[in-house]
């Protein structure tokens, strides 16, 4: 007697039809896996928050006590504000963009390192909700990262860290975070080891941040280098989330807010289409 197995093909009737061996079931939003998956890549970096929050915290806090300490009485003026003040904001957005890459360009390296990237390809989850859910999850750290940053600031005496324009902080904090949590989603799917995302690191990230006007007016630099930091995207995020705190800024403020929206879409498109064709994944 032959058995036939019918369960890779809908049987004929209506209600008892068998989906098709592989198809999602799930139409819409799977916001149950999706929600799992963000709480998972969230619980994954608190349960070692002293690294990976209050470490990062610190180290950026030390960079303005030194720059505060090396000045001694010598307050000299950017901008039109103390020198202090000036390089806070730029402090704090740089904690945030660092550790928004280093949470996403884990994400999937680990996972294929050690043979566990079936857990994020196997659930019914579609590319979207995946990039979706580690984005979020990376932006989750900056944003704790930036608040413990900006306290500590808060209370460090002759730094003033109010703000000015909410409405800038909170959209330049949001875009410069989202712009290297995909950029480090890209790397965690290219990376084969951890010697490449560190690469990405230490060659790409650190340098784009610390050459963006972090601390120093572009302005002050010669026509060559204006140039090549306008053309550097950390540079727009810096100056702008800048602006939010000392209501002023050596960037086109709303050029710079299109500009960061419009790379982090290209950026989501791109980690959408290489999630989907399953490169260095799947293959």
């Amino acid at each position: 007697m032959t058995i036939q197995n019918n369960s890779t093909r809908p049987a004929e009737s209506g209600d008892d039809a068998l989906p098709i061996q592989g198809e999602r079931l799930i139409r819409n939003v799977n916001w149950v896996g999706l929600k799992t998956l963000y709480l998972k890549e969230v619980r994954r970096f608190m349960k070692v928050q002293t690294q990976t929050v209050w470490a990062p915290a610190i180290t950026t806090l030390l960079y303005l006590i030194i720059f505060t300490v090396a000045l001694g009485g010598i307050k000299p003026s950017v901008l039109g504000v103390p020198f202090a003040d000036f390089i806070a904001p730029g402090l704090i957005i740089m904690g945030m963009m660092q550790n928004s890459f280093a949470n996403s360009s884990f994400s999937l390296l680990v996972g294929k390192i050690q043979g566990t990237i079936v857990d994020y390809l196997m659930p019914p989850l579609s590319n979207l909700e995946l990039l979706v859910a580690m984005v979020g999850a990376a932006v989750t750290r900056a944003a704790m990262v930036g608040c413990t940053v900006w306290l500590a600031m808060a209370l460090w005496p002759d730094v003033n860290v109010t703000p000015v324009h909410f409405w800038a902080v909170l959209w330049f904090g949001l875009m410069g975070a989202m712009l290297l949590a995909l950029i480090g989603v890209m790397t965690s799917i290219w990376a084969e080891k951890f010697d490449h995302a560190a690469a990405i690191t230490n060659f790409v990230v650190a340098p784009a941040a610390l050459l963006s006007g972090t601390f120093y007016s572009v302005d002050k630099l010669s026509p060559t280098f204006q140039a090549i930091s306008h053309a550097n995207p950390f540079f727009y995020a810096i100056s702008g989330f800048r602006y939010g705190f000392i209501d002023s800024a050596d960037s086109p403020i709303l050029f710079g807010a299109f500009l960061l929206l419009g790379i982090n879409i290209v950026l989501g498109i791109t980690c959408y289409a290489l999630l989907r064709s399953g490169w260095k994944l799947r293959n």
